[in-house]
């Protein structure tokens, strides 16, 4: 593909990440809606993983079924307790031992979120492992991707597609599986069903 082709296709995969991201904070169901996020995701979702359509347009149909209250309640149910997590939405419980948080790989996601000069909002009250931020900062690195092929600086896009690559299967491909499999054992919400069945084949097949 021409620098141009790339950057384009570059733009919808890390587009993918970031609305996907947004699935997994407290839903808003007006915003999901109104904003459009699920058609679009599925817009994007067919030119770079077409495998996962079908767990998008099954976002969008069993969206529309429930009300913001039931949404936000299993959300609440399955990501923030208070009595147990179902499905703990952190990297370093699957990668450091069951109960785990701020393990050693939430240590190395901080490292790498350094490295590029992130820094932590002190407004936003999450970990740095959970679900949504990891997705993010791959949305992150596919849009420094993006300026580097625009600005035709390959060997800049280059380092940036590796750490991209690396990211990916050096934490996301190995805990987001199973955080997946927690929801879909956990919840019979359909929505929440089909973004864990969307996500996991995101992360194992958008390459």
């Amino acid at each position: 593909m021409q620098n141009n082709e790339q950057a384009v296709h570059e733009l919808m995969r890390g587009e993918c990440y970031r609305f996907l991201a947004a699935c997994f904070y407290q839903p808003k169901k007006e915003a999901l809606v109104t904003g459009q996020l699920l058609p679009a995701l599925t817009q994007n979702l067919q030119e770079v993983c077409p495998e996962a359509v079908p767990f998008s347009r099954r976002m969008q149909e069993h969206l529309a079924s429930y009300s913001e209250e039931e949404l936000v309640v299993e959300y609440a149910r399955l990501f923030v307790g208070p009595f147990g997590l179902k499905a703990p939405p952190y990297g370093s419980v699957y990668l450091d031992g069951e109960g785990t948080v701020m393990g050693s790989s939430t240590m190395e996601t901080i490292g790498l979120y350094e490295q590029e000069g992130l820094t932590r909002d002190e407004a936003f009250h999450e970990l740095p492992d959970h679900i949504a931020v990891e997705l993010e900062f791959m949305y992150y690195l596919s849009y420094r991707r993006v300026e580097a092929l625009q600005k035709g600086d390959m060997v800049l896009a280059e380092a940036y597609r590796f750490k991209q690559d690396q990211f990916r299967t050096h934490f996301l491909t190995k805990w987001v599986p199973p955080f997946c499999t927690h929801i879909q054992e956990e919840s019979d919400n359909g929505f929440y069903s089909a973004l864990a069945e969307c996500v996991a084949t995101y992360i194992q097949v958008a390459v």
